[in-house]
């Protein structure tokens, strides 16, 4: 999986032939979850609220 970014042991992952809708990957320790592009809004899997809630700054932010 194409690494776009890591902070605070999160893992930021992108394809760009992936399946709709635009969407990451995440990783934090043995979590898993698929987050869509446009609202943060967690689309499949579950990591701990605190790595959600910067993921979604991250989100943000890029």
């Amino acid at each position: 999986m194409p690494e776009v970014s890591r902070f605070y042991g999160i893992v930021i992952l992108f394809f760009h032939n992936d399946h709709e809708p635009p969407h990451f990957h995440v990783r934090y320790g043995s979590a898993e979850a698929k987050v869509e592009i446009m609202s943060s809004r967690l689309l499949e899997g579950a990591v701990p609220r605190r790595a959600m809630r910067l993921v979604a700054e991250w989100t943000d932010l890029h």
